[in-house]
């Protein structure tokens, strides 16, 4: 059976509440079509999870759609400064922060990917995390006897993830990078994918080495052309400065819905010409 579906109907199926996992890192790969739909939908009381966010997070917060992010990073990079609607729903007390290093998040996906309620991490044993975040505790080690830090496994409703390619199928190709999203994918319960491009199924058993995601685990897909922009697509296309910039600088709730509108026809996958 056929996967492919829109971008919309994806999306309706994330339930308020969820937990989300994001795929992609910073401004590179992550699958803004799908986050902006979600704020177009108005879903709410999100827990989002990924090692380090900028705009896809920052999109969701300004949409009032988080409850909470665990993270190990959320900013833009340093040409674009803080992620500014994030850090003032965190300051305000709108928006839960569990504070992690990257290698936590990490650690938390890892548990329930392989199935364990926890996961040891003895780096983290000085750090004031440990204190900072209800996921993290410190445990006797029965077999030495030593205290060690634990943290508790993160098991995502969902995982959102951009590619560059795959099958009708689902059968996923990432070219470049690819972070987390691999661990996301075996760690969450369903995974919806966007794709820049479908390729046949000929393609794929061609080159099976360049399944990173079988489709097995793949709920369904969204083709989704340019579906990381503003943000980059490691070796297609980079990050659109003044898209960044102006959604920084235009604070009132119109201009945000104009931004939404504005990419709407390009994240359904029906081309179009973005401007903003």
């Amino acid at each position: 059976m056929k996967k492919i579906i829109s971008c919309s109907k994806a999306i309706a199926t994330i339930l308020d509440g969820s937990y989300l996992a994001i795929g992609g890192n910073v401004l590179h790969r992550a699958p803004m079509a799908l986050i902006r739909e979600i704020a177009r939908q108005k879903k709410r009381n999100l827990k989002l999870v990924k090692t380090a966010g900028a705009h896809d997070i920052d999109v969701l917060v300004r949409a009032k759609c988080v409850a909470s992010v665990d993270a190990g990073f959320i900013s833009y990079e340093t040409e674009y400064g803080l992620a500014t609607y994030y850090r003032k729903a965190v300051e305000s007390g709108e928006i839960k922060a569990n504070e992690h290093a990257c290698y936590t998040v990490i650690s938390a996906l890892n548990a329930a990917k392989i199935g364990v309620p926890f996961m040891p991490c003895r780096g983290i044993m000085i750090s004031d995390l440990v204190e900072a975040n209800d996921y993290f505790e410190k445990i006797m080690d029965p077999f030495s006897d030593e205290e060690i830090t634990v943290i508790k496994a993160i098991k995502p409703d969902v995982a959102i993830i951009h590619v560059n390619a795959c099958d009708e199928d689902g059968n996923a190709i990432i070219e470049g990078p690819n972070f987390e999203d691999v661990l996301m994918s075996r760690a969450s319960k369903r995974i919806i994918l966007s794709t820049e491009k479908i390729i046949s199924k000929a393609q794929v058993r061609l080159n099976p080495e360049k399944i990173v995601i079988p489709s097995f685990l793949v709920e369904s897909v969204v083709v989704s052309p340019r579906g990381c922009a503003p943000g980059s697509l490691p070796g297609k296309y980079e990050v659109e400065d003044t898209v960044i910039r102006n959604f920084l600088e235009k604070k009132d709730d119109m201009m945000f819905e104009e931004y939404l509108e504005a990419y709407r026809i390009q994240d359904q996958g029906k081309g179009g010409v973005f401007a903003w």
